[in-house]
């Protein structure tokens, strides 16, 4: 089933119910910050439908009391057995909601709690709109698109079917740079990353785990519009930032930023969605697809800085390895 049958057939199980008035993101780690754009699509577009987005730990221990049969969960775990995420979701199932897990195991426990289950693509050869990111926004847009009704649901449309040609144009753009950036920065130990808009939940991302978790350097997310109410203090010509420029209603926030790096910074990597080609998106819906390349493109960047620091990407000290 496509988003469009499994939101339809999810409506007709509430129908008699009053229907879904709140929707659940939950995750943990990566699998959260994929769900981001999501809860930014909602908070913009949702005049009646209430979104939350939880780490699943927090969602079990701290569950929302709105959490009824009027819900919709949406739960994702890569390898889908990750306890916190399992857990969640045979607490949203107790809790009659309905549930939509997604996963790349099609072993995984969390399809146990699943109302429906996705089973995801996955490897730098599949086309993105099959990855969780854009599948999480895209059920989402059905979602708004079916109870409430979204005028742009057309525009939307037309921006997954481009949004992958973007991206593999992006990756040619950017192949150079890549190397140049890992060169300049594979010393330092620490970054920052700003972004606004959709794309600050990657920017939150890109520092937990392809940085922290996976090159073990210290790091932090800015958004672009908090960067002036006191993170600014700490530019200086030493320390590294990386701003990730955004097309759309937030980008003048990016903007506002990467003339005060220019000017009091030194060591800044700019990655400009609208330089990389975003812009032949429908201009109403580009925001949303922010994310999405820049997840593909800081792949790019994180590969090949892990390359030239000799620490493979999936090298872990705790991970998987130690009890906790």
């Amino acid at each position: 089933m496509n988003s469009k049958e499994i939101i339809s057939s999810l409506l007709e199980n509430v129908k008699e119910k009053g229907g879904i008035k709140q929707i659940f993101l939950v995750a943990c780690g990566g699998s959260l910050v994929d769900m981001y754009p999501a809860k930014y699509f909602f908070d913009s577009e949702s005049t009646t439908l209430h979104v939350g987005m939880y780490t699943a730990n927090e969602f079990v221990y701290a569950t929302p009391k709105t959490l009824s049969e009027n819900s919709l969960v949406i739960v994702c775990s890569h390898g889908g057995n990750t306890p916190e995420s399992v857990a969640a979701a045979r607490l949203a199932r107790a809790r009659d909601a309905q549930t939509v897990t997604l996963t790349h195991n099609d072993q995984a426990q969390l399809i146990d709690y699943a109302s429906h289950n996705i089973l995801y693509a996955w490897g730098n050869d599949t086309n993105v709109v099959d990855n969780p990111m854009a599948i999480i926004l895209s059920l989402c847009v059905e979602v708004l698109e079916q109870v409430e009704g979204y005028a742009s649901y057309a525009d939307f449309q037309r921006g997954m079917e481009q949004i992958n040609g973007v991206i593999a144009r992006a990756r040619l753009q950017v192949s150079d740079r890549c190397q140049r950036f890992a060169r300049r920065f594979q010393d330092e130990n620490l970054f920052y990353i700003l972004s606004s808009g959709a794309s600050y939940g990657h920017a939150y991302g890109f520092a937990i785990c392809s940085l922290m978790e996976m090159q073990w350097l210290h790091a932090a997310p800015i958004h672009s519009g908090e960067y002036f109410h006191g993170p600014f203090e700490v530019t200086d010509k030493e320390t590294p930032f990386i701003l990730l420029m955004n097309e759309g209603r937030t980008r003048a926030m990016d903007e506002r930023a990467s003339d005060f790096l220019a000017t009091y910074g030194e060591k800044v990597e700019v990655v400009d969605a609208k330089e990389l080609g975003i812009g032949v998106l429908p201009p109403d819906v580009v925001e949303f697809f922010n994310p999405v390349l820049f997840y593909s493109i800081m792949c790019e960047y994180r590969s090949a800085l892990a390359e030239i620091r000799q620490h493979p990407l999936e090298t872990r000290r705790y991970m998987g390895q130690v009890a906790y």
